[in-house]
């Protein structure tokens, strides 16, 4: 065996002994806010779609009441042709 070897492993050992003694966190890592705020975010995007539909179900719905008022309006206004 040449020293040199032996010298690259001692180095090699002294350097992993020194990473095996860094800080490390242990346990479960931390939640990443931006799965939370895209959660939050997608269930906002459902609500407001949900109330973008009830807006234009109301909207056609005046719509339909308006031509039937119109329509009935314009019945009121014409004379009666049919006299007795």
């Amino acid at each position: 065996m040449y020293s040199s070897l032996i010298t690259e492993w001692r180095k090699q050992r002294d350097a992993g002994a020194l990473r095996g003694l860094t800080d490390a966190k242990r346990g479960r890592k931390p939640k990443d806010p931006t799965r939370a705020e895209m959660a939050r975010l997608r269930g906002e995007v459902a609500e407001l779609g949900e109330k973008l539909d009830t807006a234009n179900e109301l909207i056609e719905a005046q719509g339909k009441v308006s031509a039937l008022l119109g329509e009935m309006s314009r019945q009121s206004a014409e004379p009666n042709t049919k006299q007795p």
